[in-house]
């Protein structure tokens, strides 16, 4: 009768979950914690940068390679007049030329051992004449600059440069190619950014548990209320929180690019993109749900693990299996992108970690709006089902709660000792 009553004071399921919710978001939102949690991704921001400022600086340092020439005065001159026209008109990626020396006629170069002396920024040396060149390089740049070495040396031999007839140019907005290549680049940018922020966030679910565990306290709400209300809560508070976290670092951001007056470059940039398939304002929203339904999905998992778990040390070990799994997916959904309509990608979209992944690039590249209806609500039943045997194995397995089957009946049986004053009576 007292469990019975019990039973029926207990909150419903959705109200005990907005109870837990509430509790741990309050909790965590004005803890000092959260301010360094906030704070955590401007180290990778600021490094980041440095990296990139770093990176620049070799590359322009490292980037002038040259070919030098050593060839007959006149050779040599018509060899830089040539490799400059052509830059000009037909843009070579072709390093700048410069001339190593201007032989005298029937003078030999040694070009083996010139390249050997490792001689200031040069990658390769022309020698010979304009009728037979020779190319001295390594053997990465004589395969991609035989055949510019040899047009350019044609080019010399006219003596003069070519006139090039004018082109009439009819310039177009946009054509097939370029729009499928462009919604293809912003798919893999919506995939990356929601892949960045649901790996950065969802760890936070991992040691959830671990403190109530120690402190008691998961005992308590246990008996209260179902603990699949305390699953479901304690998941939405985190994702409520994530919510916060990533509203304040788009804040910060777009205050930044206000501030240093690239907005209108940002928009300009957008307008020259073409559209994704669902259009941007709907884009932008299914990046929302998505987010939210890939943080569920993998965060269900997350508490499971981290329930698991009796100290902190167990959850930093179990941290890199669980990114690892991330990555998983994450390349999983980037493959089957390349194979859109195909089998491939239809798993993607069936596997619930990587849906939403997979639906993002589908809104890039489709318009059909009702595969995003079925995939949201393939996502919820996940989400749903997780949570269900995430608390039932945390009953079972941490609060040694619900029915267990005894093992080896015939040989305890003698041991209990109801049975042994059951068998003295029968005799």
């Amino acid at each position: 009768m007292t469990g019975q009553m019990a039973q029926a004071e207990r909150l419903p399921l959705w109200r005990a979950a907005y109870v837990i919710a509430r509790r741990d978001f309050v909790a965590v939102l004005f803890s000092r914690a959260f301010i360094f949690f906030l704070l955590g991704p401007l180290f990778p921001l600021v490094v980041g940068v440095l990296a990139g400022g770093v990176g620049q600086q070799v590359a322009a340092e490292t980037g002038n390679a040259q070919i030098g020439i050593a060839m007959e005065a006149g050779d040599a001159d018509a060899m830089i007049a040539a490799n400059d026209s052509l830059r000009a008109e037909l843009g070579l990626s072709l390093p700048h030329m410069t001339i190593l020396r201007r032989l005298q006629p029937g003078e030999e170069f040694d070009a083996r051992g010139a390249m050997d002396e490792r001689q200031g920024n040069i990658a390769a040396i022309v020698t010979g004449t304009l009728e037979t060149p020779t190319l001295t390089a390594t053997p990465e740049r004589l395969s991609r600059w035989e055949g510019p070495i040899s047009m350019i040396a044609a080019q010399a031999r006219a003596q003069a440069p070519t006139d090039y007839p004018e082109v009439t140019l009819n310039e177009v907005a946009t054509s097939g190619a370029q729009e499928r290549n462009t919604r293809i680049r912003t798919a893999q940018s919506g995939m990356a950014l929601l892949f960045l922020l649901i790996m950065l966030l969802a760890g936070m679910v991992l040691s959830n548990l671990v403190e109530e565990k120690a402190n008691k306290i998961i005992e308590i709400l246990a008996a209260a209320i179902p603990m699949d209300a305390v699953f479901m809560g304690k998941l939405f508070a985190m994702l409520a929180v994530s919510l916060v976290g990533i509203a304040v670092w788009g804040s910060v951001i777009g205050g930044l690019i206000m501030l240093a007056g690239s907005q209108g470059q940002l928009g300009a940039q957008l307008q020259g993109m073409a559209a994704p398939g669902v259009g941007w304002p709907l884009f932008f929203l299914f990046s929302a749900i998505y987010f939210a339904m890939g943080y569920l999905l993998l965060g269900s998992i997350f508490l499971t693990i981290g329930s698991m778990a009796a100290t902190v040390r167990e959850v930093q070990t179990l941290s890199m299996p669980a990114t690892m799994m991330q990555l998983l997916v994450f390349f999983f959904a980037n493959f089957a992108l390349t194979r859109q309509g195909e089998p491939l990608e239809l798993a993607a979209v069936a596997f619930p970690l990587s849906s939403p992944y997979a639906m993002l690039a589908r809104a890039a590249t489709d318009d059909a709006l009702w595969p995003h209806a079925l995939a949201l609500i393939w996502q919820a039943a996940a989400v749903a089902l997780f949570v269900k045997v995430g608390a039932s194995l945390f009953r079972k397995r941490v609060m040694k709660s619900g029915p267990q089957k005894v093992k080896g009946r015939g040989f305890l049986r003698g041991l209990l000792p109801g049975s042994r004053r059951r068998e003295t009576s029968k005799a």
